[in-house]
């Protein structure tokens, strides 16, 4: 019987999702109410509240189903002993894939990178932390195997790379990248500038490097 009731609750829980997304997509996240979204669910608003408290949680749980996405992609794609810019890539475009094809998602989503102020405080903290947890071991890899510094810090590294993905898709929004393609030479050039410069590059500081192996 249990086993019944989780179900429910699971397919209850994806049609508010599903709903949500049609109606963000359509007039947009602000112009959405919880009645609006009950409706389109079938259900009561009630039972929307016994789900997700307002209506920002809706949208982080989204952004979890991104991060899943974005992981599965990279067990499918990506190998841990790849090179580092290979590993990103394949992390950032499954990102990508998944804002194209839920552009107000990602429209949102890039909306509070920039300029925060809609979504809970400790909720959003989890969504990074498990986007932190799913990035450290692959930089911590490129570091044993020389590809960046020792001495950096992992999660400014974190936000650095984060921030020039934004840029990325933020040009594909604007139309400035009609494709994935685009997109996808456009963060590569991007990121490797930036392990370039993250690398290390003195003798003394690939000696240190050889030192902690």
């Amino acid at each position: 019987m249990a086993g019944v009731r989780d179900q429910k609750k699971k397919q209850t829980r994806a049609a508010i999702l599903k709903a949500a997304m049609k109606l963000f997509s359509r007039q947009g996240y602000e112009q959405t109410s919880i009645d609006q979204l009950a409706q389109a669910a079938g259900i009561g608003k009630g039972t929307i509240y016994s789900y997700f408290h307002t209506k920002s949680e809706i949208f982080l749980a989204f952004c979890e189903e991104q991060l899943e996405f974005v992981y599965q992609e990279l067990t499918a794609r990506s190998n841990p002993k790849m090179p580092l810019r290979k590993q990103l890539l394949t992390l950032f475009m499954g990102e990508f894939r998944f804002v194209s094809r839920n552009r107000e998602f990602g429209r949102i989503l890039l909306r509070e990178m920039v300029f925060p102020k809609d979504f809970p405080g400790a909720r959003a903290r989890e969504v990074d932390d498990k986007y932190i947890e799913m990035l450290t071991p692959i930089f911590k890899r490129a570091q044993q195997r020389g590809e960046l510094r020792t001495d950096l810090e992992l999660i400014m590294v974190t936000g650095h790379l984060y921030a020039l993905y934004i840029m990325t898709v933020s040009g594909w929004y604007m139309g400035r990248l009609h494709t994935e393609e685009d997109v996808a030479m456009a963060m590569e050039f991007l990121f490797d500038q930036a392990l370039q410069g993250l690398a290390p590059t003195t003798a003394k500081e690939k000696a240190a490097h050889a030192a902690k192996k």
